[in-house]
């Protein structure tokens, strides 16, 4: 398969995954954009690779993981703005954007590592052995990040609750 085909097809997927793990559409973009710019500096790389989909998560991942380290997104804060996450055709019960806003807002609360870990397991559908290989971490560690993060999101569930 070429670059061209393969990015063609994984483009749309990737950015939902971007926007869900960084809380904002235009740095998911951004987040996306490297990713594919390093994929096609080392495509023979990627393509060799059992899943080069999976690889690409990963690029994606590690470019979400240290984007603070850039001194020009440093200002760059997660947004709580679901609005951008919709889909134009997309059916927009008035529910359905308050439990998604509410979502976002507690994933926002996570460690990076937790929120990575969470939007892989139930977004993605991975298993821990395919997020372990994404995160470059144990599928220990991974099953730490994601029972510390729900736990966490639990909480704020019990929170949100209590305020209303």
């Amino acid at each position: 398969m070429q670059f061209d085909e393969f990015s063609r097809a994984q483009l749309p997927g990737l950015v939902r995954f971007a926007a869900v793990l960084t809380g904002d559409r235009e740095l998911a973009q951004d987040v996306v954009q490297d990713a594919l710019v390093r994929a096609h500096r080392a495509w023979r790389q990627v393509a060799a690779a059992d899943r080069p989909e999976l690889y690409l998560r990963k690029m994606v991942v590690n470019g979400y993981l240290g984007w603070r380290r850039r001194w020009y997104q440093r200002s760059v804060h997660p947004t709580s703005d679901v609005a951008r996450f919709r889909e134009p055709t997309a059916p927009d019960p008035a529910r359905r954007i308050a439990d998604a806003d509410q979502l976002s807002g507690l994933l926002a609360r996570l460690s990076r590592a937790q929120r990575a870990s969470i939007v892989l397991r139930f977004y993605e559908d991975r298993d821990d052995d395919e997020i372990a290989a994404v995160l470059g971490c144990a599928p220990g560690t991974v099953r730490s990040h994601i029972s510390r993060g729900l736990s966490s999101l639990r909480v704020g569930i019990e929170e949100g609750k209590e305020s209303v």
